[in-house]
């Protein structure tokens, strides 16, 4: 069965840094395209990033450009969100999600296979 688990969220003051990790299991995922979403309250869930099942492609938003870096280990089955520059506005649960194809993808109804979530808070 097809899992994600997403990892590393907390509070951090703003400024500061957080890195989130998706964990895949039941799947390898060399032939995904992986992207991160987040929801904040009240509002619907944006993505933030996405990288090419190989890896040399990657986008993100205006939004988070130049604080956010997305990258992917399939040796280890795991794609990272590396967040810096945190802003209060970045407060929301983050998600990975899966799709099965070559082109990336930020759209919310692309992707079929999501993980759990992870909380991430900024505030001093």
């Amino acid at each position: 069965q097809l899992q994600l688990v997403e990892s590393g969220g907390g509070l951090v003051q703003p400024g500061g840094s957080l890195r989130l990790s998706c964990a895949a299991s039941g799947f390898t995922l060399d032939y995904y395209t992986i992207a991160w979403f987040r929801q904040a309250p009240g509002k619907e869930r944006e993505g933030v990033s996405c990288i090419s099942y190989s890896g040399n492609s990657a986008n993100y938003p205006d939004s988070v450009k130049g604080r956010f870096t997305i990258s992917r280990d399939n040796a280890k089955n795991t794609v990272s969100l590396q967040m810096g520059s945190l802003k209060p506005e970045d407060t929301a649960v983050y998600y990975c999600a899966a799709r099965s194809s070559y082109y990336c993808s930020r759209k919310v109804a692309d992707f079929g296979s999501w993980g759990q979530g992870t909380q991430v808070t900024v505030s001093s």
